[in-house]
């Protein structure tokens, strides 16, 4: 069963098409990577299936659900960290994410989960604004984590963490399908980040979807094209030059 299925999903501005007709297939119970160079569509993606931005062509279903006929019911189910996360800075961070908890209806227990997870329990009583990216950066994980959605939608949320926080992230992410057993949209720019615990990923070049699959599969494509297989950031990067080649450079 695909958690998240996508059919020719498309999203363009005037001239420009930052999405062109993806069709994705992300399985229940899987870490799926989402990669492509910045400016390659991701966060418009993550944000269609959030309700942020209407589609302007195709459809997608999310936990079985249709949208847009159900997207207050997709919107309950699903987690989500999209950019920045934003804060009230005069409040600590337990405080935020009380309001996330109370808008929910989730029991009082579930702040302190959150935190827990994130490893932000020493930090609960600090106001938001004294946090440094990092602390922002799992607090916005917190955010998405708090009552344990079924659905995980996370755009970088590595970035602006220092190498022992991204392990520690990195380690968290790919924990929660069989801890909770939620489904995981994870996006990113660097492979070497994704194939440490993705079970599947899509790779996107400005709007398109060049490949769809397994790491095995990435490198067997790979291999089939003549692009180098030994490091996987090589081979991501090889695709992404390709295709850019074959668009000549433009958009």
């Amino acid at each position: 069963m695909y958690m998240i299925e996508t059919k020719n999903l498309t999203k363009s501005y005037a001239d420009f098409t930052a999405v062109a007709g993806i069709s994705l297939h992300i399985p229940k119970g899987a870490v799926y990577g989402f990669l492509g160079p910045n400016g390659a569509g991701k966060s418009t993606t993550m944000k269609m299936f959030l309700g942020l931005t209407a589609p302007t062509g195709g459809s997608f279903r999310i936990g079985g659900k249709q949208f847009p006929r159900d997207r207050m019911r997709i919107l309950k189910e699903t987690g989500s960290f999209i950019e920045a996360p934003a804060f009230y800075g005069n409040l600590t961070g337990e405080e935020n994410l009380d309001i996330v908890r109370r808008i929910l209806g989730l029991p009082k227990s579930a702040v302190s989960e959150a935190l827990e997870l994130v490893g932000l329990s020493a930090h609960r009583h600090r106001p938001a604004r004294t946090y440094s990216l990092g602390m922002k950066q799992r607090l916005g994980l917190a955010s998405a984590l708090i009552g344990r959605p079924p659905i995980l939608i996370l755009d970088e949320p590595t970035n602006g963490l220092d190498p022992v926080g991204i392990h520690e992230i990195r380690t968290l992410i790919r924990s929660l399908p069989e801890r909770f057993g939620c489904t995981v949209l994870v996006s990113s720019h660097l492979l070497s980040e994704i194939e440490l615990m993705a079970d599947r990923i899509g790779i996107l070049n400005h709007g398109h979807l060049l490949f769809e699959g397994t790491l095995d599969e990435l490198k067997f494509n790979a291999a089939s094209q003549g692009f180098p297989t030994d490091n996987l950031e090589e081979t991501f990067l090889a695709l992404i030059e390709s295709d850019n080649l074959q668009r000549g450079g433009a958009r």
